[in-house]
Protein backbone atom coordinates (compact mmCIF):
# COMPACT_ATOMS: atom_id res chain seq x y z
CA UNK A 1 0.00 0.00 0.00
CA UNK A 2 1.01 3.52 -0.89
CA UNK A 3 -0.77 5.55 2.05
CA UNK A 4 -0.05 9.32 2.35
CA UNK A 5 0.80 10.43 6.13
CA UNK A 6 -1.60 10.85 8.76
CA UNK A 7 -0.58 14.06 9.22
CA UNK A 8 -0.97 15.53 5.70
CA UNK A 9 2.43 16.55 5.73
CA UNK A 10 5.05 16.83 2.40
CA UNK A 11 8.30 18.53 1.57
CA UNK A 12 9.57 19.49 -1.23
CA UNK A 13 12.40 17.02 -3.22
CA UNK A 14 14.67 19.16 -5.14
CA UNK A 15 17.70 18.53 -7.46
CA UNK A 16 21.23 18.70 -6.14
CA UNK A 17 20.96 21.98 -8.49
CA UNK A 18 17.88 23.32 -6.10
CA UNK A 19 15.22 22.58 -9.19
CA UNK A 20 11.68 21.21 -7.80
CA UNK A 21 11.55 17.18 -7.97
CA UNK A 22 8.45 16.18 -6.22
CA UNK A 23 6.66 16.82 -3.38
CA UNK A 24 7.55 13.57 -0.67
CA UNK A 25 5.37 12.85 2.44
CA UNK A 26 6.82 13.67 5.79
CA UNK A 27 6.03 10.96 8.02
CA UNK A 28 4.55 11.21 12.17
CA UNK A 29 4.96 8.86 14.69
CA UNK A 30 1.54 7.48 13.59
CA UNK A 31 3.08 6.85 10.55
CA UNK A 32 6.05 4.83 11.99
CA UNK A 33 3.26 2.98 14.82
CA UNK A 34 0.82 1.94 11.58
CA UNK A 35 4.52 0.60 9.69
CA UNK A 36 5.29 -1.47 12.94
CA UNK A 37 1.98 -2.79 13.15
CA UNK A 38 1.78 -3.79 9.54
CA UNK A 39 5.85 -5.03 9.92
CA UNK A 40 4.29 -7.30 12.85
CA UNK A 41 1.30 -8.66 11.23
CA UNK A 42 3.76 -10.05 8.08
CA UNK A 43 6.52 -11.13 10.63
CA UNK A 44 4.98 -14.81 10.63
CA UNK A 45 4.95 -15.69 7.16
CA UNK A 46 8.05 -13.96 6.25
CA UNK A 47 9.90 -16.12 8.79
CA UNK A 48 7.57 -19.19 8.11
CA UNK A 49 9.51 -19.01 4.41
CA UNK A 50 12.05 -21.33 3.87
CA UNK A 51 15.63 -19.94 3.66
CA UNK A 52 15.42 -20.76 -0.43
CA UNK A 53 12.28 -19.18 -1.06
CA UNK A 54 13.39 -15.86 1.11
CA UNK A 55 16.45 -15.76 -1.21
CA UNK A 56 14.30 -16.44 -4.26
CA UNK A 57 12.19 -13.12 -3.34
CA UNK A 58 15.62 -11.12 -2.70
CA UNK A 59 16.90 -12.14 -6.04
CA UNK A 60 13.49 -11.43 -7.58
CA UNK A 61 13.68 -7.91 -6.16
CA UNK A 62 17.58 -7.74 -7.86
CA UNK A 63 15.49 -8.60 -11.78
CA UNK A 64 12.81 -5.78 -11.20
CA UNK A 65 15.30 -3.75 -10.26
CA UNK A 66 17.53 -3.72 -12.95
CA UNK A 67 14.34 -3.93 -15.40
CA UNK A 68 14.14 -0.34 -14.12
CA UNK A 69 17.14 0.44 -14.40
CA UNK A 70 16.87 3.72 -16.74
CA UNK A 71 14.37 5.45 -14.10
CA UNK A 72 16.70 4.72 -11.30
CA UNK A 73 19.78 6.33 -13.36
CA UNK A 74 17.66 9.15 -14.03
CA UNK A 75 16.57 9.62 -10.43
CA UNK A 76 19.99 9.63 -9.24
CA UNK A 77 21.72 12.04 -11.25
CA UNK A 78 18.94 14.42 -10.87
CA UNK A 79 18.97 14.35 -6.86
CA UNK A 80 23.03 13.63 -6.51
CA UNK A 81 24.07 15.67 -9.23
CA UNK A 82 26.39 12.87 -10.70
CA UNK A 83 27.04 11.95 -14.09
CA UNK A 84 24.88 8.86 -15.84
CA UNK A 85 27.90 6.71 -15.46
CA UNK A 86 28.34 7.20 -11.22
CA UNK A 87 24.75 6.81 -11.17
CA UNK A 88 24.72 3.49 -13.10
CA UNK A 89 26.93 2.02 -11.44
CA UNK A 90 25.33 2.64 -8.26
CA UNK A 91 22.69 0.85 -9.55
CA UNK A 92 24.81 -1.98 -10.60
CA UNK A 93 26.57 -2.00 -7.35
CA UNK A 94 22.53 -2.10 -5.79
CA UNK A 95 21.49 -5.04 -8.04
CA UNK A 96 24.64 -7.07 -6.53
CA UNK A 97 24.02 -6.38 -2.94
CA UNK A 98 20.34 -7.81 -3.32
CA UNK A 99 21.98 -10.52 -5.26
CA UNK A 100 24.78 -11.20 -2.67
CA UNK A 101 22.26 -11.15 0.07
CA UNK A 102 19.77 -13.85 -1.98
CA UNK A 103 22.80 -16.08 -2.10
CA UNK A 104 23.20 -15.92 1.77
CA UNK A 105 19.50 -16.39 2.69
CA UNK A 106 19.67 -20.53 2.78
CA UNK A 107 23.66 -20.58 4.04
CA UNK A 108 23.76 -18.30 6.68
CA UNK A 109 22.63 -20.99 9.25
CA UNK A 110 25.41 -23.73 8.22
CA UNK A 111 27.96 -20.59 9.03
CA UNK A 112 26.18 -19.28 12.61
CA UNK A 113 24.77 -21.80 13.94
CA UNK A 114 26.17 -25.33 15.08
CA UNK A 115 26.59 -28.51 17.04
CA UNK A 116 27.92 -27.87 20.68
CA UNK A 117 30.01 -30.63 22.37
CA UNK A 118 28.21 -31.34 25.83
CA UNK A 119 28.86 -34.36 28.07
CA UNK A 120 26.47 -36.82 28.05
CA UNK A 121 23.81 -38.97 26.02
CA UNK A 122 22.97 -35.97 24.17
CA UNK A 123 22.84 -33.65 20.88
CA UNK A 124 23.18 -29.84 21.35
CA UNK A 125 22.04 -27.58 18.66
CA UNK A 126 22.30 -23.90 18.10
CA UNK A 127 20.62 -22.05 15.50
CA UNK A 128 20.37 -18.57 14.32
CA UNK A 129 16.33 -17.30 13.73
CA UNK A 130 15.15 -13.91 13.31
CA UNK A 131 14.39 -11.26 15.71
CA UNK A 132 11.50 -9.93 14.80
CA UNK A 133 11.03 -6.29 13.95
CA UNK A 134 14.01 -4.14 12.98
CA UNK A 135 13.59 -0.54 12.73
CA UNK A 136 16.35 1.06 10.17
CA UNK A 137 17.73 4.55 9.64
CA UNK A 138 19.30 4.41 6.24
CA UNK A 139 22.30 6.08 5.25
CA UNK A 140 21.72 9.82 4.82
CA UNK A 141 23.92 10.45 1.68
CA UNK A 142 23.31 7.62 -1.00
CA UNK A 143 19.52 7.60 -2.90
CA UNK A 144 19.66 3.56 -3.52
CA UNK A 145 22.45 1.80 -2.83
CA UNK A 146 22.68 2.95 1.23
CA UNK A 147 18.95 1.52 1.42
CA UNK A 148 19.59 -1.37 -0.39
CA UNK A 149 22.74 -2.51 1.99
CA UNK A 150 20.83 -1.75 5.23
CA UNK A 151 17.43 -3.67 4.55
CA UNK A 152 18.87 -6.18 2.57
CA UNK A 153 20.45 -8.21 5.10
CA UNK A 154 18.03 -7.41 7.58
CA UNK A 155 15.50 -9.21 5.50
CA UNK A 156 17.83 -12.70 4.75
CA UNK A 157 16.50 -14.53 8.27
CA UNK A 158 13.16 -13.74 8.27
CA UNK A 159 12.80 -10.09 9.62
CA UNK A 160 10.04 -7.39 8.95
CA UNK A 161 11.60 -3.72 8.67
CA UNK A 162 10.57 -0.17 9.04
CA UNK A 163 12.93 2.12 7.07
CA UNK A 164 13.46 5.64 7.46
CA UNK A 165 15.28 6.54 4.05
CA UNK A 166 17.32 9.81 3.37
CA UNK A 167 15.50 12.57 4.09
CA UNK A 168 17.21 14.85 1.19
CA UNK A 169 17.55 11.60 -1.18
CA UNK A 170 14.40 9.83 -1.00
CA UNK A 171 13.00 9.55 -4.27
CA UNK A 172 15.11 6.20 -5.16
CA UNK A 173 13.60 4.88 -2.14
CA UNK A 174 10.26 5.69 -3.16
CA UNK A 175 10.89 3.48 -6.40
CA UNK A 176 12.19 0.86 -5.14
CA UNK A 177 9.32 0.81 -2.95
CA UNK A 178 6.96 0.25 -5.95
CA UNK A 179 10.16 -2.73 -6.93
CA UNK A 180 9.01 -4.38 -4.08
CA UNK A 181 5.13 -4.27 -4.40
CA UNK A 182 5.28 -5.94 -7.59
CA UNK A 183 7.54 -8.27 -7.13
CA UNK A 184 6.47 -11.24 -4.98
CA UNK A 185 7.71 -9.77 -1.05
CA UNK A 186 4.87 -10.06 1.07
CA UNK A 187 2.64 -7.04 2.54
CA UNK A 188 3.97 -5.55 5.43
CA UNK A 189 7.59 -6.97 5.25
CA UNK A 190 9.57 -3.69 4.00
CA UNK A 191 7.74 -0.48 5.37
CA UNK A 192 9.73 2.21 3.92
CA UNK A 193 8.65 6.01 5.65
CA UNK A 194 10.11 9.78 4.18
CA UNK A 195 10.85 12.35 5.79
CA UNK A 196 12.50 13.43 9.07
CA UNK A 197 15.32 10.76 11.02
CA UNK A 198 15.52 13.13 13.43
CA UNK A 199 11.65 12.94 14.23
CA UNK A 200 10.52 10.01 13.84
CA UNK A 201 14.13 7.76 15.17
CA UNK A 202 13.43 8.35 19.28
CA UNK A 203 9.60 7.01 18.68
CA UNK A 204 11.21 3.93 16.70
CA UNK A 205 13.73 3.96 19.28
CA UNK A 206 11.23 3.37 22.30
CA UNK A 207 8.73 1.79 20.61
CA UNK A 208 8.42 -1.69 22.59
CA UNK A 209 7.30 -4.41 19.42
CA UNK A 210 10.53 -3.35 17.60
CA UNK A 211 12.97 -5.79 18.57
CA UNK A 212 16.05 -4.38 17.10
CA UNK A 213 17.45 -0.97 15.04
CA UNK A 214 20.19 -0.25 12.62
CA UNK A 215 21.59 3.11 13.04
CA UNK A 216 23.53 2.78 10.12
CA UNK A 217 22.55 6.60 8.86
CA UNK A 218 21.93 8.18 12.36
CA UNK A 219 25.32 9.51 12.51
CA UNK A 220 24.62 13.26 12.49
CA UNK A 221 21.69 12.40 14.89
CA UNK A 222 22.36 12.21 19.10
CA UNK A 223 22.73 8.44 17.99
CA UNK A 224 23.94 7.54 21.70
CA UNK A 225 20.97 8.94 23.07
CA UNK A 226 18.66 6.65 20.78
CA UNK A 227 20.86 3.56 22.13
CA UNK A 228 20.28 4.18 25.66
CA UNK A 229 16.23 4.66 24.55
CA UNK A 230 16.17 1.74 22.99
CA UNK A 231 18.10 -0.33 25.82
CA UNK A 232 14.50 0.47 28.12
CA UNK A 233 12.90 -2.05 25.61
CA UNK A 234 15.91 -4.50 25.30
CA UNK A 235 16.73 -3.74 21.53
CA UNK A 236 19.89 -5.01 19.73
CA UNK A 237 21.14 -1.74 18.36
CA UNK A 238 23.94 -1.25 15.49
CA UNK A 239 25.64 1.84 15.67
CA UNK A 240 26.02 4.32 12.75
CA UNK A 241 28.48 3.77 10.22
CA UNK A 242 30.37 5.57 8.28
CA UNK A 243 29.34 5.59 4.47
CA UNK A 244 27.59 3.13 2.95
CA UNK A 245 27.63 -0.37 4.92
CA UNK A 246 30.01 -3.18 2.58
CA UNK A 247 27.93 -6.53 2.26
CA UNK A 248 28.82 -8.88 5.62
CA UNK A 249 27.26 -12.20 6.88
CA UNK A 250 27.79 -10.09 10.07
CA UNK A 251 24.73 -7.67 9.04
CA UNK A 252 22.47 -10.45 9.03
CA UNK A 253 23.28 -12.42 11.98
CA UNK A 254 23.71 -9.38 14.40
CA UNK A 255 19.17 -9.35 13.82
CA UNK A 256 19.34 -12.40 14.58
CA UNK A 257 18.68 -14.67 18.12
CA UNK A 258 20.41 -17.82 18.58
CA UNK A 259 18.07 -21.21 20.03
CA UNK A 260 19.66 -24.09 20.99
CA UNK A 261 17.71 -26.91 21.62
CA UNK A 262 18.59 -30.01 23.72
CA UNK A 263 17.54 -33.96 22.31
CA UNK A 264 18.32 -37.37 23.58
CA UNK A 265 20.44 -39.78 21.93
CA UNK A 266 19.41 -43.22 21.54
CA UNK A 267 21.95 -45.39 23.21
CA UNK A 268 22.84 -48.69 21.42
Amino acid sequence: KFPRSESGRTYEVLSAKGAFLANAAKASRKDARDAVVAARAATSGWVGATGYNRGQVLYRIAELLEGRRAQFVDEIAAAEGVSAAVASRQVDAAIDVWVWYAGWADKYVQVAGNGNPVSGPYFNLSTPEATGVVAIIAPQDSSLLGFASVVAPALVSGNTVVVVSSERLPLSAISLSEVLATSDVPGGVVNVLTGSAAEIAPWLASHADVNAIDLAGAGLLDWVGLQITAADTLKRVLPPEDGIPAPSVERVTFFTETKTVWHTKALI
